[in-house]
């Protein structure tokens, strides 16, 4: 058998955690947390790269743009990439790397712990062994999350449970697969639908906002938030809408934002099924006044990192419509 050979990428996290005096702190690198899954050497041939030992708390856009370029300097020499995380922020980061490496067919995979790989009743050797076993399988291609046994598209994860080893969710979209006793049951098998040629992109937009509706907000807060950043991701209620009884300060306030080029994404707080702006007035006049753009079954983590992508790389609301519309791996499967 030909072993497949995988870089290992480390960034710390749980997973590379030790005890300190201040509580547990990302200290391991990438070839010590390879000692704790020996087995791995039947089918591939592992090296390590130890990009940073932090908390992902701390993570942000810059990290992102390493780790891709990371992935892009060593594409030619290896087979697939395991990255190591922390949980907390492990979401967005499978989604910026989904917007940054697209059409790719060597698998990426984004894996962590809830314990420190070297606690005796961790999950972290479990989750390493088992995402080198899915990054070295024939059919595994793009970015994917691999937890708990389970294999989730990089734009549809959740973390859901802030404790528990089975902490995320696959977010209105099956799972990619399931691992058990070191064999992978596909749910979907469809690495041959992929014929674009693979494309890395090396830009991050940063000035987006995250601005969650709650019960009794005034419009004028939008307006504040736009004077400093260049889009905003408004979390709105159910389906989708803005507050419009007795007070009319969100629609003047979108109104202002789309004459000075603001981009506007209208998300739900609502974790599962999605925006639908449409259904209510609330959410109809002012959509089909300014024409804005809607996350509908998009993730939050997908909804946020996509604008930042797509600002980055687009001249105008048009073609930024166009980018933030389009189908990224498996990232949006509705829409009007």
């Amino acid at each position: 058998m030909n072993k497949k050979r995988i870089l290992l990428i480390a960034t710390g996290g749980t997973i590379a955690c030790k005890k300190s005096e201040n509580g547990l702190t990302p200290e391991m690198d990438g070839k010590e947390l390879l000692q704790y899954v020996k087995e791995v050497e039947q089918y591939s041939i592992v090296d390590t790269i130890t990009l940073f030992f932090v908390d992902s708390t701390n993570i942000n856009d810059y990290h992102w743009l390493k780790m891709a370029k990371t992935i892009e300097d060593n594409y030619t020499k290896y087979d697939g990439f395991v990255i190591c995380h922390g949980t907390d922020t492990m979401a967005y980061t499978a989604c910026a790397l989904s917007y940054l490496i697209q059409n790719n067919k060597k698998p990426i995979v984004i894996t962590g712990s809830q314990k420190p790989i070297n606690d005796i009743d961790t999950d972290g050797r479990r989750n390493l062994s088992n995402s080198i076993l899915f990054a070295c399988d024939e059919r595994s291609y793009g970015v994917n999350i691999v937890f708990d046994g389970k294999v989730i598209a990089g734009t549809r994860a959740k973390k859901e449970y802030s404790k528990s080893f089975n902490a995320f969710s696959s977010i209105n979209y099956p799972f990619i697969a399931v691992i058990q006793d070191n064999r992978i049951v596909f749910f979907i098998d469809d690495k041959y639908k992929l014929t674009l040629p693979l494309k890395f992109f090396h830009r991050l937009n940063n000035r987006v906002f995250l601005l969650k509706l709650i019960p009794g907000c005034d419009g004028n807060i939008l307006s504040k938030i736009l004077e400093d950043y260049d889009a905003v991701i408004v979390e709105s209620f159910g389906v989708g809408g803005f507050p419009d009884k007795d007070n009319h300060s969100f629609y003047q306030a979108v109104k202002k934002a789309i004459e000075m080029g603001k981009v506007i994404v209208m998300a739900t707080q609502v974790t599962h099924e999605g925006s639908d702006m449409e259904i209510y007035q609330v959410g109809k006049i002012i959509k089909e006044d300014f024409n804005l753009i809607e996350a509908f079954d998009m993730t939050l983590e997908a909804t946020l990192t996509k604008t930042m992508w797509a600002l980055a790389n687009s001249q105008d609301i048009y073609q930024f419509r166009e980018l933030f519309y389009s189908s990224i791996n498996h990232d949006m499967l509705f829409q009007k």
